[in-house]
């Protein structure tokens, strides 16, 4: 059962398309067109869908934008529906609307379900969606990384639970590697920096100043260094505000405004306003008196000590040392001190944090030596089901005698794996170099298919596995983007019928040049261009009777009226019609 489908999509100023709308149905649809119609727009439409890289010379000349919408159904539980929820996107109706905009400057905008999100959203939600292949794809085939990756999503949970484990060991064993690297190659520098912090340590130590100490001793400082202008002047002070005793015929202040506070008492009782002002004087005299006795204290007790003086400035110039080396003030100091101390004895603890290290390296060696034994059997047993499922795939694909295998192979490394008695060479995915083979024909060696395949062998090869990843691992649809590319005869009719058998439990949808293909799809859509180049809204039309008759006459011999043609291609939709 088919548990979405890409129903409809929209495409506005994107290449040679104009505004088009390519509707799509569940089962198999083969999308046709003259070369340089513009039929492989509708792959690079979808994969702008799904994610892919903006690139601004997409946009059509003169516009401002391309513009590209799409409407996938999806029932309300499929991980997808929940998961663009998730991102505050809405159904509409059953179905998920999503929208990609480049402008002509490079710019990219995303929208699923009428909100916008980022694109990387869309890349998640095309894996739970569709897989597109294309001539790119055939090529990534070749690649030793992309046949590991196939195994291993063939393998499934065989392969995926020991990887996982493998690579959180991997990435720990390469975190921990760096620290020890980095303790044991920067011993001389960590040892200095060790010498510098203890010195300065104890130069502090050895000093013990005291939190706001060098703040203390500069006022002390100052007040000693002045002490005979400060006593002379409390002197004086005194003697205005309080009198000389020297001189008992002397006017004070105090006693004036003791006199003039006696002269308003004797008549404050005549009006108020004037006690009030004989209370403020009142006040005046003790506060006078007040200040007089503390300048007799404060000039009885200064200390001119000249030898207080230098014990201050000698106290001042050691602080002054630690400011100048540890920080501006003393407040500063003892944080560099606590600080130091800190990092003193992190450093002095290196010797055991890189004994530490180097038994969890050895226990994370170790650990990852069991897990890529695991991988390695796992991979072995699914390869060969794997091979036999894709080579029997093959036999449907008009290459009955070819043979598929996997090689799993590993490089012997002194600094790798201990795994069975041999030192492995290891990586993110253990030790194992998959290598998928093909044997074209009896008696032919088994090859790797970069040097044994041809352009029609590997499309045929990519159609195979993608078919046996439908039965092991399905996606709701597929986009292939002539994936028949170098196949012809027999074998076009093959790869046509296969497709149609896949398009039975998902949507299948087909750019192609062959009519042997196209002639076994459920719906025929057909690209063309106008007169002034572009495609327009009806440039994406449905075929269907005659209409279908007269475009595959025209891709069988170039000529739609041709009889002969028509009769090829009403037989070759007979055919397919008879033998899906």
């Amino acid at each position: 059962m088919v548990v979405s489908v890409l129903e409809e999509m929209r495409i506005k100023a994107l290449g040679v398309i104009d505004d088009a709308v390519v509707e799509l149905s569940p089962g198999f649809t083969a999308v046709t067109g003259e070369t340089g119609a513009g039929k492989t727009m509708v792959v690079t439409s979808l994969g702008l869908l799904l994610g892919g890289r903006a690139d601004a010379a997409l946009v059509r000349m003169g516009a401002k934008s391309a513009v590209v919408e799409g409407r996938i159904a999806l029932p309300p539980d499929a991980p997808a529906a929940r998961r663009a929820e998730e991102a505050g996107a809405e159904l509409d109706e059953g179905a998920l609307l999503v929208s990609r905009t480049i402008s002509a400057e490079g710019r990219s905008r995303a929208h699923v379900g009428g909100r916008a999100v980022p694109v990387g959203l869309l890349a998640e939600l095309s894996d739970e969606l569709v897989a597109v292949h294309g001539q790119t794809d055939q090529q990534g085939l070749l690649r030793a990384a992309r046949q590991r990756e196939a195994l291993d999503r063939y393998a499934g949970d065989a392969v995926a639970g020991p990887l996982a484990a493998y690579q959180r060991a991997y990435r720990r064993l390469r975190t921990v590697a760096a620290e020890l690297t980095e303790l044991t190659t920067r011993a001389r520098e960590r040892a200095q920096e060790a010498d510098l912090l203890r010195f300065g340590i104890q130069e502090i130590e050895a000093a013990q100043p005291q939190p706001g100490e060098d703040t203390e001793l500069a006022a002390e400082a100052e007040r000693l260094g002045h002490a005979e202008a400060l006593a002379s002047a409390a002197t004086t002070a005194h003697g205005a505000l309080a009198g000389d005793p020297a001189d008992p015929e002397g006017v004070d202040a105090a006693t004036l405004v003791a006199g003039a506070h006696r002269a308003l008492e004797a008549v404050r009782s005549h009006d108020p306003a004037l006690a009030a002002l004989a209370d403020r004087l009142g006040e005046v005299h003790i506060l006078l008196s007040d200040i007089a006795g503390e300048l007799a204290g404060y000039a009885d007790d200064l200390d001119a000590d000249p030898l207080r003086l230098a014990a201050v400035e000698e106290r001042r110039a050691t602080l002054a040392q630690l400011t100048r080396k540890y920080g501006d003030d003393i407040g500063a100091v003892l944080a560099w001190a606590e600080q130091s101390a800190d990092r003193l004895a992190e450093l002095e603890g290196d010797d055991d944090r890189i004994g530490e290290l180097a038994a969890e390296r050895d226990a994370l060696r170790t650990e990852l030596a069991g897990l890529a034994r695991t991988l390695t059997e796992a991979r072995t047993e699914a390869a060969g089901r794997f091979a036999e499922a894709v080579t029997g795939e093959l036999a449907e694909l008009a290459m009955p005698h070819a043979r598929v295998s996997f090689a799993l192979k590993h490089t012997e490394d002194p600094e790798g794996l201990q795994v069975d008695g041999r030192t492995l060479a290891f990586g993110p995915y253990g030790t194992d170099e998959v290598e998928l083979l093909l044997a074209p024909h009896p008696g032919a060696p088994p090859r790797p298919i970069a040097k044994g395949a041809s352009g029609g062998e590997l499309s045929r090869v990519m159609l195979a596995v993608e078919v046996v990843f439908a039965d092991s691992d399905p996606v709701p649809t597929y986009l292939f983007d002539e994936v028949d590319a170098g196949v012809g005869g027999k074998a076009a009719v093959e790869v046509g019928r296969r497709l149609a058998r896949l398009a039975k439990s998902a949507q299948v949808v087909v750019v192609t040049h062959l009519p042997q293909v196209a002639a076994f799809a459920d719906r025929h859509l057909v690209v063309h261009k106008t007169d002034d180049g572009s495609v327009t809204r009806s440039g994406v039309r449905v075929m269907e009777g005659e209409d279908r008759v007269r475009e595959l006459s025209r891709m069988l011999a170039g000529q739609e009226d041709s009889e002969l043609a028509r009769a090829h291609a009403e037989e070759l939709l007979e055919a397919a019609r008879a033998g899906v």
